[in-house]
């Protein structure tokens, strides 16, 4: 199965999409949705997966299972600008999973950690891996606009809330705090036109914005902020599960707590992400990252 494909296809075949009793401000294609319900307040929705022996190892602590499980999706709402309110689970456990208790109840707490109180949810036994399934509503503020992908525009700067690379071998993937209160406080500011989760890797969600917003992500290699251990910038933009938040926007230096940067800019030009290497040549690195 190429990710990519099945995501362009979902997007194409969800446009024009109407509800009944709500309106649909943002469908397929960006972190979440966004839903407004007749007369009531924006809705942000978002829905992941983890599964076992692609998310994770098998064998990981439950508690940082959970905590994963969780926080993904958390990240996703961060990436929009929104708060998290409430969320709903399933879990396909193994059929001889004896430790049923011991999980939900550590996704119980870490969802009312990251403020998303597990309000219902559903459980089945299969054959294996363990899959857990995590849907968290977040809620847009009076005075915050979402942040799409596509608002980008030539000109703009490019930052990141912190280092990428690495992200397995050093267990951020499972110790990550999703960046709630910078994509909070940018929600609420004209000059960011753009964000994005970096869950598959710099390379291919910087691309993913360029191709959102039609114009050219160009980041300059030895400005790239690498988490310890990460061998070099062509690995760490294309390992993914850094759950950083990618800010694009102008006049945002000072503004905005906990950026990193700018690590590049926004031009004109084919759509998707370069980076600039050390000899000056211009690589296309909108494919570097996960697909699933």
């Amino acid at each position: 199965m190429n990710e990519s494909h099945l995501l362009n296809l979902i997007e194409s075949r969800s446009r024009g999409l109407a509800l009944a009793g709500a309106e649909l401000l943002v469908g397929p294609g960006d972190d979440a949705a966004v839903v407004r319900p007749l007369g009531g307040d924006r809705l942000v929705l978002t829905v992941d997966q983890l599964v076992e022996g692609r998310h994770y190892e098998q064998g990981t602590a439950l508690d940082l299972v959970a905590r994963k499980a969780v926080a993904r999706s958390v990240s996703d709402i961060a990436a929009m600008g929104a708060v998290p309110v409430w969320a709903m689970a399933t879990g396909l456990l193994p059929e001889r999973f004896v430790q049923g208790d011991e999980l939900f109840a550590a996704m119980h707490r870490w969802a009312n950690r990251f403020g998303c109180p597990l309000i219902g949810g559903d459980i089945a036994a299969g054959p294996g891996p363990m899959a857990l399934t995590v849907t968290v509503c977040g809620q847009m503020e009076d005075g915050h606009e979402p942040k799409l992908r596509s608002g980008a525009k030539a000109g703009d700067e490019i930052w990141i809330t912190g280092p990428v690379g690495n992200s397995l071998a050093s267990g951020w993937h499972l110790n990550f705090e999703p960046r709630v209160n910078v994509g909070r406080a940018a929600s609420a500011l004209e000059g960011v036109h753009a964000m994005i989760d970096l869950s598959d890797g710099l390379g291919r969600d910087a691309g993913r914005v360029g191709k959102a917003s039609g114009v050219t992500l160009e980041i300059e290699a030895a400005k790239i902020p690498l988490r310890q251990g990460a061998r070099d910038w062509r690995t760490a933009i294309g390992d993914g599960e850094d759950y950083e938040l990618l800010v694009v926007g102008e006049g945002l230096a000072g503004k905005l707590e906990g950026l990193i940067g700018p690590i590049g800019v926004m031009r004109e030009g084919e759509p998707g992400a370069v980076v600039i290497d050390e000899t000056g040549q211009r690589l296309d690195v909108s494919g570097l990252g996960w697909d699933h």
